[in-house]
């Protein structure tokens, strides 16, 4: 009997040393996934022994249910900033531990409490060359069929972006956007409406854009980087484009937090930052990953795009996001 239990024992010792050795990273999927797996989890797994598992995309719902049950499979979980603001004051997160996680290089602007930046990106105005007649110059061709007809394509998110690119194409300035003027917002998009085809992921946008089923869009910068390294034929404009960050989140309860923790040190790192940033196209958060980068993919990033640049308000958006949602999805089923 006692050799069975010592066998046990020792069964179910050698199941949590593996549990131990192994956390759960959640992402967007397609290209800006994979530009992290190879930046960062592959490094990370062969410098540290512990196994990245790969999950995605990102689903706040699922995130918010898994927290409330106590049940949580996600460790690091790549948000968008304002999402990342409420669901700190809501008690979803845990606290990023500064001690493991190296601050001092890091852009003040993506980190917090309970948060760290994962990278930095332009939303832009993105066509396909055979599909569109002529070359959009800013958001107000978004919304002129005339001058240039076929579907447009939007996140279908409620999230920063496609109400601010509405207000700027009717004609608001860049630093009277906030607070919002919804009623204005709804009634410009209501004026290409039937025209609007909608992407959940950056995946389906590229895809959209590519095929031409969408003429032109609202892209992230990244996605548009992945499109031409590629070789599609695909036009951007930069101006008026829109700024804002992703961050990488602990789900509250996660089981593997310590594991967690160094992956982030890891993931932020200068070298880190550095090849992420050279493989998508999206700018670093660590101040001394530039430094590690050939010139002409720092050329490529939004840093290089910063006249007429505007900043999304995240703190804005954590704030109204809620009553925002109600009034965006309503409207879109309508």
């Amino acid at each position: 009997m006692k050799l069975i239990l010592t066998g046990i024992l020792a069964g179910l010792l050698a199941a949590t040393a593996a549990k131990a050795d192994e956390m759960a990273f959640t992402s967007w999927g397609g290209t800006t996934q994979e530009a992290q797996t190879k930046s960062w989890a592959a490094p990370f797994e062969a410098s540290s022994g512990i196994k990245v598992l790969q999950d995605g995309p990102t689903d706040y719902g699922k995130l918010k249910a898994m927290v409330d049950a106590k049940n949580v499979t996600w460790d690091v979980v790549d948000v968008e900033m304002d999402f990342a603001i409420k669901a700190a004051k809501d008690g979803l997160l845990e606290p990023i531990d500064y001690a493991v996680v190296p601050k001092a290089d890091l852009d003040p602007r993506f980190s917090n409490e309970h948060a760290v930046g994962s990278f930095y990106y332009s939303f832009v105005l993105a066509w396909n060359k055979g599909a569109v007649p002529g070359e959009p110059s800013g958001w107000a061709d978004m919304f002129d069929t005339k001058k240039f007809p076929g579907k447009r394509t939007f996140y279908k998110w409620s999230a920063p972006g496609v109400i601010e690119i509405a207000l700027l194409a009717d004609g608001v300035p860049a630093d009277k956007l906030y607070p919002l003027d919804l009623d204005r917002a709804f009634k410009k998009l209501d004026t290409i409406k039937s025209d609007i085809v909608w992407w959940g992921g950056g995946a389906e946008s590229q895809q959209l854009i590519a095929s031409g089923e969408a003429a032109f869009g609202q892209l992230w910068n990244g996605r548009v980087f992945a499109l031409q390294q590629d070789g599609t034929d695909v036009g951007v404009s930069w101006n008026q484009n829109l700024t804002a960050a992703d961050v990488l989140v602990v789900p509250k309860g996660a089981k593997n937090k310590d594991s967690a923790m160094k992956f982030l040190a890891a993931a932020t790192s200068p070298t880190g930052q550095a090849k992420f940033a050279e493989a998508s196209g999206y700018a670093p958060i660590n101040t001394k990953a530039k430094a590690q980068m050939p010139a002409d993919a720092v050329k490529a990033l939004p840093d290089a795009h910063v006249d007429g640049q505007i900043n999304l308000d995240m703190n804005y958006w954590a704030e109204h996001r809620d009553e925002i949602a109600t009034r965006w999805y309503a409207w879109q089923t309508k």
